[in-house]
């Protein structure tokens, strides 16, 4: 079974809103395989960022793969309003979806975006298998290595035992991690088996964005054959 392939999603909650399109494209031409977009209702997290409204306005600027992480605490009632948007993928957390999640799942699908499933850092990893492992399954584990809620805090080295144990478990699966990364982190993630690196502030905030997004393709496809 082939590995899983290095895909960079700058964090555009790191990026000037005021030029959310040209922001993207720009991210895009510096190599980015997609834009990630957080999602924040503000009880689920306490923070408040962007809605469906802003995911079809960007849609209209740009055919890059939307990875939308929904920090919310009823992520069902998001999944229509998402679809229409243009959302490429719809990834929810499992602590707002324990109840619910199989149909949670069959709803993305059926609008056309791909499922994903997140967990904060105080969660077993356990938790999400069932997800991974059902015939209706998720498409993506993304561990936080962060609390979730605000950008630009410290990578929490801990969290990849649980990046370890599910590429372990599932040598094709989608593995993303989020909160943190960049130069000095991205080795760690990598060796562990995270193929999909979200990277805010270390690449909005570089001279030089591009040779960010190459260095951090380049650990983690180095590593790869070592899963």
């Amino acid at each position: 079974m082939a590995a899983a392939a290095a895909k960079i999603a700058p964090s555009m909650l790191s990026s000037d809103f005021s030029n959310l399109a040209t922001e993207a494209q720009r991210m895009l031409d510096c190599g980015a395989d997609w834009l990630h977009m957080d999602i924040m209702c503000s009880h689920f997290v306490p923070n408040l960022t962007i809605g469906a409204p802003v995911i079809e306005s960007l849609r209209k600027h740009t055919k890059a793969y939307l990875d939308c992480h929904l920090m919310v605490t009823n992520p069902l009632d998001y999944v229509e309003s998402f679809g229409k948007a243009g959302a490429s993928g719809f990834t929810f957390h499992i602590e707002a979806a324990r109840e619910n999640w199989n149909e949670l799942i069959q709803k993305i699908k059926a609008k056309g975006m791909k499922p994903g499933v997140s967990l904060k850092p105080g969660t077993p990893i356990e938790e999400v298998y069932p997800l991974v492992e059902g015939e209706n399954h998720v498409d993506l584990v993304l561990v936080m290595t962060v609390e979730p809620g605000f950008g630009g805090q410290k990578f929490m080295p801990e969290m990849m035992d649980k990046v370890r144990r599910l590429r372990q478990k599932y040598p094709s699966l989608d593995i993303e991690v989020d909160g943190g990364l960049g130069p000095s982190t991205i080795d760690a993630a990598a060796s562990a088996g995270a193929n999909c690196i979200v990277a805010g502030s270390s690449v909005f905030g570089a001279p030089e964005p591009a040779q960010v997004i190459s260095l951090m393709r380049n650990r983690v496809e180095g590593v790869k054959a070592a899963w």
